[in-house]
């Protein structure tokens, strides 16, 4: 049986949110938190988030034991870029592109 969970809109670029979510990828979940709770960046207490999230959804709605669950997928797609203007010299303006992400996390106790 499978659970997901999913996060949209977050706003970190995903380009350093997949750094962490590589890190855990075919991992069990107590190696997973393990892992999460002693990285210092920003998207691994989202990512650890998330992941409680999910476990929590196989735990009562399929009713799996957490201890048997692992992570089966995690990817993390580009969202809606924000655009914003930063004033240069001679009148120019510069763009300064703010990204977003979605992350989605799907666990299982079957490999």
């Amino acid at each position: 049986m499978e659970a997901k969970a999913k996060l949209s809109m977050i706003r970190i670029a995903p380009r350093k949110v997949r750094l962490v979510a590589d890190s855990i990828r075919d991992k069990g979940i107590s190696d997973a938190i393990s892992i999460l709770i002693n990285q210092e960046k920003k998207s691994s207490e989202i990512i650890l988030k998330l992941l409680n999230s999910a476990v929590a959804n196989a735990v009562n709605n399929e009713g799996a034991s957490a201890d048997q669950l692992f992570i089966k997928t995690i990817y993390v797609n580009e969202g809606p870029t924000l655009k914003r203007i930063r004033p240069r010299g001679h009148g120019r303006a510069f763009e300064i592109l703010k990204r977003t992400s979605h992350i989605t996390i799907t666990v299982s106790d079957a490999r």
